[in-house]
């Protein structure tokens, strides 16, 4: 459905009198994957690692430095003159949910007409936007004549979150966007509107980006899942095996930093320690070499490519590429 290729987006960072550039935050460096049609595809990294600069990219609520998006075959540009689709069609296809529930409505809108507005901005008439947004509402959990009327400061952040999803499928898009969009929530919240967007995926036919720093939670909902880390991808892959037979250091880090109540679950891996190198100037090579266990002079000089370790299992990790040079280059790979 959805295919990103080298995708690449820097921050200047502008000083001295005249405002020149003096250095550059390298948020996303060169990141490419696929979105298949129906899945659920779980992005996770600490945080700055690039997760949001990547999910407001696919967006387009800023453009790429470089890098291509093609939606369904067609390039995703300003212009349809280009041979591409325009960012208004493109967003008819492709919506958002974003963590901070208020922030995303205006407090000045009653929550039935934030959910018609975009319907309207495309065409819809007025009262069929409104009767949607009523529909939404109930397929949210909402009773339409209790909250339609309401405005955002008079609901509970779970509630928010829940018209901000009807709101997302107001246009009838086929792929959603969700940054982070359980984290500011309570436990038994985050498990209600989490099986929510189980049922809304099944009953639409949706597929979803989901973001999250919280291992579990992507686990749950994802079918495939991707790492990244300092602005790149280190590893992705279906979800058991990226939880079951984790390839890179940091993957595995990760999923060590874990908390669990199984012991017999817990992962034997010390967890990861120290923080992520400065985005303005990344380590040579592998950037997760500085925190790296395993790093050898290899790591150092040159990048790692991606490895296929089998069944759509990658990982950029010199351990992973035979012939490398890495003493236990071949080892994950067999």
């Amino acid at each position: 459905m959805l295919l990103l290729s080298g995708l690449k987006k820097h921050f200047p960072i502008r000083g001295g009198l005249f405002g020149a550039t003096v250095a550059t935050v390298r948020a996303v460096d060169g990141v490419s994957f696929a979105v298949r049609k129906g899945e659920t595809l779980g992005i996770v990294g600490e945080s700055g690692c690039g997760k949001s600069t990547t999910a407001r990219l696919l967006m387009r609520l800023m453009d790429p430095d470089a890098g291509r998006m093609v939606f369904d075959g067609e390039g995703v540009g300003q212009d349809a003159q280009t041979g591409g689709i325009t960012l208004k069609e493109y967003r008819r296809q492709v919506q958002m949910v974003f963590q901070d529930s208020y922030a995303s409505l205006n407090p000045r809108l009653p929550i039935e007409e934030s959910i018609a507005f975009a319907p309207k901005v495309h065409g819809v008439a007025p009262s069929e936007a409104r009767a949607r947004a009523h529909e939404l509402l109930a397929a949210v959990g909402l009773a339409p004549a209790t909250f339609a009327r309401r405005y955002p400061h008079e609901l509970s952040g779970g509630q928010r979150q829940r018209v901000n999803i009807a709101r997302a499928l107001a246009l009838q898009p086929r792929l959603i966007l969700l940054d982070e969009p359980v984290s500011a929530l309570d436990k038994s919240v985050e498990a209600q509107v989490l099986n929510l967007l189980v049922d809304l995926k099944a009953k639409f036919g949706l597929t979803y980006v989901f973001i999250s720093h919280d291992l579990n939670v992507v686990q749950y909902i994802s079918d495939r899942v991707l790492v990244m880390y300092l602005g790149q991808v280190v590893e992705q892959g279906p979800v058991e095996a990226i939880y079951e037979r984790p390839a890179h250091p940091y993957t595995r880090a990760l999923l060590a930093s874990r908390p669990s109540m199984d012991p017999e679950s817990r992962r034997t891996e010390p967890p990861l320690t120290g923080d992520p190198p400065n985005p303005i100037n990344p380590p040579s090579g592998c950037r997760f070499r500085t925190r790296c266990p395993f790093a050898e002079g290899i790591c150092a000089e040159r990048e790692p490519v991606h490895s296929d370790l089998g069944a759509g299992h990658e990982a950029a990790c010199h351990m992973a590429e035979p012939g490398s040079g890495h003493s236990q280059a071949g080892r994950l790979a067999a």
